[in-house]
């Protein structure tokens, strides 16, 4: 057990992400900011950045994965949900996804996921995969929606549809969240998935969404 899961060591250089008072941690964004990029850079290369156009969003993510209840509500988050990031091609929602969990290495952590693997996978193992991702596990599909639909022994299969609604399932019986990231937009997803896993989607997910505009920084 980390008694000081507020600060965190890499290599030679400590960031205290706040004050530990009892059990209970304060945190400080800025500071939280600060360690951001300095761990983006190690994970993603130098010339990773935080922007600050993107702050606004970072703050939602940020109060979210520290727990911070009071905030979460004031913003519409709910913190019983997981989230759906969204946004265009290249603003970095991936690199967030990865990046967040470790201002809390105390908590149980996501494992990231991309959805057209878990659909070549499919292709080849079939229906299993949909058990093994839907009945169990925490975890953050990546780029849903940019999936092919899967095909094994000559049978489609809308794999992450299928997925989804067993994690609904979960959801209800277990808590257990789910969070994903995605470029498509509510009407794009309604489309790919269908009404009744977009209508599941909306009790899963908290949607947090980059402008339409937002820069890509692969370019």
């Amino acid at each position: 057990m980390n008694s000081t899961p507020h600060i965190i060591q890499e290599g030679n250089v400590q960031f205290q992400l706040g004050e530990l008072t009892g059990n209970k941690i304060s945190y400080n964004f800025p500071k939280i900011l600060i360690y951001l990029e300095a761990k983006g850079k190690l994970l993603f290369g130098k010339n990773f950045k935080i922007y600050s156009e993107d702050e606004a969003i970072l703050y939602k993510l940020c109060i979210y994965f520290i727990r911070d209840f009071d905030t979460c509500a004031k913003l519409g988050v709910d913190s019983n949900k997981g989230i759906l990031l969204s946004g265009p091609v290249g603003c970095g929602k991936t690199s967030l996804m990865k990046l967040l969990p470790f201002i809390v290495p105390h908590q149980n952590q996501h494992s990231l996921i991309p959805a057209r693997n878990i659909t070549f996978s499919f292709n080849k193992s079939g229906f299993k995969i949909i058990e093994d991702y839907g009945n169990n596990g925490f975890y953050c599909f990546d780029d849903l929606g940019v999936e092919t639909t899967g095909r094994h022994f000559g049978k489609d299969c809308n794999v992450m549809g299928e997925i989804l609604l067993s994690r609904y399932d979960l959801f209800l019986k277990r808590n257990l969240k789910t969070h994903a990231t995605t470029n498509l937009n509510a009407e794009e997803l309604e489309y790919r998935y269908g009404n009744r896993v977009r209508s599941r989607m909306r009790e899963l997910f908290n949607l947090i969404a980059f402008d339409k505009n937002s820069l890509d920084k692969r370019k």
